[in-house]
């Protein structure tokens, strides 16, 4: 059958095992050095394993392979269960394995953010602290870069999607309340990445349930690229979903 799967760049491959470590149905294992797709019909193709990746050596592919097989994973994760309970019995002190390696800074995870006592006020320029109203960042997910984000994650199902140009929370002090708030938020810059985001924007606004985009550029013609990327993955996605764009001056005022 012509599926949805994961594709593994040998050359881009670095060798960390961050992917292998990630993909709960060990569909990915090192050998000699690499990370290998072990088995087609243990990869989902959900793509737990993407973000955790330094180099952007994994990305997905529609290509002929066999249907995933949860049956098999979950019989090959009860083999690996019961061969980790006899090493158990037989050693004094296993080694660990660890939950995650490779760059943390791209490991998937959600976000409940709490005010601590020390956030809750301000410093005056005499140093002083007077009370201030609570602030708390509205950031619901990591990472939040586009270039790391996955494009499939349990976060985007029926989110408001907000895509930022990562400038503008720099340049208007309120984002974080004003336009963050309820949003699941992945923020990039096209000139620095120079990279065209309509193809990984495309993936996600049509493989989940998005229920708006906004987003948010400077008014320097570099943020157009991400704002044109938008539109684009809104155009190649086939679905009508309601989006709008919000331009900042570089002194932080709303232009439109």
């Amino acid at each position: 059958m012509i599926r949805r799967i994961i594709h593994i760049d040998e050359e881009k491959c670095n060798g960390c095992g961050a992917c292998a470590d990630a993909c709960h149905e060990s569909a990915i294992g090192m050998v000699d050095g690499k990370a290998k797709l072990l088995r087609d019909d243990y990869c989902d193709g959900l793509g737990d394993c993407l973000p955790t990746c330094p180099t952007g050596a994994i990305t997905f592919v529609e290509r002929e392979a066999a249907a995933y097989d949860e049956a098999a994973v979950l019989a090959n994760q009860k083999a690996k269960q019961e061969k980790a309970t006899v090493q158990a019995n037989t050693q004094s002190a296993p080694a660990a394995k660890p939950v995650f390696s490779g760059c943390p800074g791209s490991r998937m995870r959600t976000l409940h953010t709490e005010v601590s006592a020390s956030e809750t006020s301000t410093e005056t320029d005499n140093g002083t602290s007077t009370p201030a109203a609570p602030l708390t960042s509205q950031l619901g997910q990591w990472p939040c870069q586009i270039k790391l984000v996955p494009t499939h994650a349990p976060y985007f199902n029926g989110a408001k999607l907000l895509i930022a140009a990562d400038c503008t929370a720099y340049a208007y002090a309120n984002v974080h309340q004003k336009f963050m708030k309820g949003k699941i938020t992945i923020i990039g810059c096209p000139k620095l990445d120079a990279v065209d985001y309509s193809e990984k924007l495309t993936e996600i606004i049509a493989g989940n349930d998005i229920k708006s985009v906004t987003v948010l550029r400077m008014e320097v013609p570099c943020c157009g690229g991400l704002e044109q990327a938008a539109i684009t993955a809104l155009k190649n996605s086939g679905k009508f979903i309601p989006w709008q764009v919000v331009t900042f001056s570089i002194d932080g005022k709303i232009l439109e």
